[in-house]
């Protein structure tokens, strides 16, 4: 089955980085569309960013845009999200998902890990 594996979640302090890790596996990984997504406490679903089977293509929320890079790397099957100048807003539950097509409706991901938790807190 799908399994989706995510680490590199911690406690940071504002202004700082974080490189957030999903390991892969059970499915093509190299033809599926990869998403972030994250839960803040208390909160619903919120869609972070996506990127394309091959990598060349990416998205992402107006909120993270700029400071967020998604990034894949298919012969390993790990996706990754390079997180700089994190604000407080940006603590959450990190999620990894994918889907076959591209959406920007984090209720039809398919999902398969417990997520990673990011802090940032001074």
């Amino acid at each position: 089955q799908v399994q989706l594996v995510e680490s590199g979640g911690g406690l940071v302090q504002p202004g700082g980085s974080l490189r957030l890790s999903c390991a892969a596996s059970g499915f093509i990984f190299s033809s599926y569309w990869m998403y972030w997504v994250r839960q803040a406490p208390g909160k619903g679903l919120e869609w972070v960013s996506a990127i394309n089977t091959g990598g060349g293509t990416t998205y992402y929320a107006d909120s993270v845009k700029g400071r967020f890079t998604i990034s894949r790397h298919n012969t390993k099957s790990m996706l990754y999200l390079q997180m700089n100048s994190l604000k407080p807003e940006d603590t959450a539950l990190y999620y990894c998902a994918s889907k076959r097509w591209y959406s920007l409706s984090p209720d039809e991901y398919n999902y398969g890990g417990q997520g990673t938790q990011v802090t940032v807190s001074s």
